[in-house]
């Protein structure tokens, strides 16, 4: 958050909006659920591994500063996230899903500091999110969302509560998707030395701790070398990707952290 500051002012910048990560080897407990390619493949049976390599890029910009003469800004990001199942040669090595999220919102940073935490970020803004395919394995939805961020000395946390746009049912390709993704996500960063440990919920108090998901992570130097940090990812639950949110997914990965999430 506090790297925002230092960067909004520049025109044409790019800056990191989501973690920026690479998996060399995420393994799912679970597998991976190939019912819905099959389908639309007409094959009898495809063999994803159970080892993938999946990595995240997300960036924003700011499209206005300072508005009404006050620290109002309006940003505008993209984030991608691919599963890649690139030990499968029998397949061919294909990518088994791709997500992508375009969103715009407006922030506020107050800078406002109570009980020894400094709120940092207030935002309003629209999210869509889609897998970009047709048929039966289309999926998307759109959100309208708010996010409240808060420091305090190395560590940090973002709440982030939102509201699904409706759709008509002949266009609702998964109807039940909040069933399974809630309606709000907590994040959580603390930073030791150059080792970060993150921590994400969602979903779990609203679905009595049946539909919840958390994820664990934890990024580390690497040779003293600036650039990138090891990465070490445990997630538990559902809505990992787009094609499998109803599907659950124990999963552990490894890899390389170029920029944490907050």
């Amino acid at each position: 958050m506090s790297a925002d500051d230092q960067n909004i002012l520049k025109p044409f910048t790019l800056m990191a909006h989501d973690s920026n990560y690479i998996l060399l080897a995420a393994y799912n407990f679970q597998g991976w659920n190939s019912e819905n390619h099959e389908q639309i493949s007409g094959l009898d049976s495809i063999d994803f591994q159970d080892t993938e390599v999946q990595f995240q890029v997300s960036i924003k910009t700011p499209i206005a500063v300072n508005l009404f003469d006050e620290k109002i800004d309006i940003f505008g990001a993209y984030t991608v996230r691919s599963f890649w199942q690139f030990y499968n040669d029998d397949i061919s090595s294909p990518f088994r899903e791709t997500n992508h999220e375009p969103e715009i919102w407006i922030q506020a940073r107050p800078e406002i500091e109570f009980l020894g935490l400094k709120h940092n970020a207030s935002a309003l803004g629209l999210s869509h999110q889609s897998n970009g395919q047709g048929g039966s394995l289309s999926r998307s939805w759109n959100r309208i969302y708010a996010a409240f961020g808060f420091e305090r000395g190395n560590f940090a946390f973002m709440l982030k509560p939102w509201l699904r746009i409706p759709e008509g049912d002949e266009n609702d390709d998964n109807p039940d998707i909040t069933d399974y993704l809630g309606h709000a996500e907590l994040h959580m960063a603390y930073k030791y030395d150059d080792h970060t440990f993150s921590f994400m919920t969602r979903n779990n108090l609203e679905s009595g701790f049946e539909r919840g998901t958390v994820t664990l992570g934890w990024s580390f130097p690497l040779f003293h070398y600036k650039f990138f940090k090891g990465y070490i990812q445990y997630f538990s639950g559902y809505g990992m990707s787009l094609i499998d949110y109803d599907q659950y997914v124990n999963q552990i990965g490894i890899g390389l952290s170029f920029t944490d999430a907050i």
